[in-house]
C-alpha cells in the first residue's frame, strides 16, 4: 500500500507522520514513516484487509501539531493510492474530521498497552483536549478517551 499524508487546510505533505497498518485483530503487520513529501509505503499481502492508523510520534518534533486518523476495513491494493488528510491540533474543519481525530485516538487506545507508553500519552491528552465535538455523545467518548491517555502518563 501507498499514499501521501497532507495537511486538509492547505494540503501540503506533512514529514514524519506514522503510518500503522492493522489486522482485524489489531495485530500490527506494518509500520512507516512519511518523507518529506508526504508520501508513505507499506509491504502488506495483496488482499488482506486492513485498519490503518495515521498519528504522530511522541519523539518527533511534529508530536503536538497533528490530530491522528483512522480508516477501517481497507482492503489492500498496490495499485491504487490511498491519500489522508490531517487537521492541525486545535483546528476542527468540520464534524466529520473531528470524529475521524477521536476513531484514531480509539485506534491507539486499544493498541497500546496500559502504561507501556506514557510519552504518547502525554502528547495524545495535549492534542485530544483541542478537539471539539459537536455531540453530546462524541463529546462523552472524547472525555473518557481524555482520562485514559491522562492515567497513562
Amino acid at each position: 500500500m501507498f499514499g501521501h499524508v497532507r495537511a486538509i487546510d492547505d494540503k501540503k505533505p506533512i514529514f514524519m507522520i506514522k503510518v500503522s497498518v492493522y489486522r482485524g485483530d489489531l495485530s500490527l503487520i506494518d509500520r512507516a514513516y512519511t518523507d518529506e513529501e508526504g508520501r508513505y509505503e507499506v509491504e502488506i499481502t495483496e488482499g488482506e484487509l486492513v485498519t490503518i492508523g495515521f498519528d504522530t510520534h511522541y519523539s518527533l518534533t511534529n508530536a503536538d501539531d497533528w490530530q491522528p486518523s483512522v480508516i477501517a476495513n481497507v482492503i489492500a491494493d498496490d495499485e491504487t493510492s490511498l491519500d489522508r488528510y490531517l487537521m492541525r491540533r486545535g483546528q476542527v474543519v468540520d464534524e466529520a474530521s473531528a470524529m475521524d481525530a477521536l476513531n484514531g485516538y480509539l485506534l491507539t487506545a486499544a493498541t497500546t498497552h496500559r502504561r507501556a507508553d506514557a510519552s504518547y500519552a502525554a502528547t495524545a491528552a495535549n492534542r485530544l483536549a483541542m478537539l471539539k465535538q459537536h455531540t453530546l455523545v462524541l463529546q462523552s467518548l472524547q472525555r473518557t478517551l481524555l482520562e485514559h491517555f491522562e492515567n497513562q502518563t
